[in-house]
């Protein structure tokens, strides 16, 4: 018990000096239940292989943080995770946007129970785990975004993930390095809204987000 007192310590203290190089205020409540969290998916990681990421220090870096540097650009309330595995990004978002309701979309009935579990354990009511193929998932109420971060190309997040808004809605792609040819590749129907690039601390590499559209009728 002292070990893991010792290890929520340690991943409290990587979260907090991460947050010191952006302008995102998170509570110390919020710190400590996204802390939880990871320590829940480093637990579940061992029998379930919900991550490849195996270290929680890791962990709170390429999961946590890159997740919920997206939360100020949310500006609607209802939103669905495709493909989000053990809740990812929309675990994070949902402690850091309480206001919010995500859908939280996997095909595999471990991720989803695990997510339950999450949900039950840390008392996050604004939270719906799913177990669906995209394809079939028809949601009850109207959402208002789309968010990806499992999805390889644009192309095929859209492909998969039309029926899911209607033109009032958006589509947000958590991306690497941007492909100018992916960016003018889109489907026919959609439109580039904008893309961000987002400063992850700590994150090796580039991170970006991009908005899409449907294109409206008439």
């Amino acid at each position: 018990m002292n070990d893991q007192h010792t290890l929520e310590n340690e991943l409290l203290t990587v979260l907090s000096n991460s947050l010191k190089n952006f302008e995102l205020i998170v509570t110390e409540e919020q710190q400590q239940r996204l802390i939880r969290y990871v320590l829940m998916m480093h637990k579940w990681n061992k029998t379930y292989n919900l991550t490849s990421v195996r270290d929680p220090h890791q962990m709170v870096i390429k999961h946590i943080v890159d997740s919920i540097v997206v939360a100020p650009f949310l500006d609607k309330i209802h939103y669905i995770d495709v493909g989000t595995g053990p809740g990812l990004p929309g675990i994070p978002l949902a402690i850091m946007c309480p206001d919010k309701q995500f859908t939280l979309l996997d095909s595999l009935g471990k991720r989803v129970r695990f997510m339950k579990q999450v949900a039950y354990e840390l008392k996050i009511d604004n939270i719906k785990p799913v177990q669906s193929r995209v394809e079939d998932f028809v949601p009850s109420v109207e959402t208002d975004g789309v968010l990806s971060r499992a999805f390889a190309s644009l192309k095929d997040m859209l492909h998969w993930c039309q029926h899911l808004v209607d033109s009032q809605g958006v589509f947000i792609a958590f991306k690497g390095q941007l492909s100018s040819d992916e960016l003018k590749g889109l489907p026919v129907g959609f439109i580039l809204q904008e893309t961000i690039k987002l400063d992850v601390p700590g994150l090796e590499g580039e991170r970006h987000i991009v908005k899409i559209k449907k294109q409206s009728v008439g």
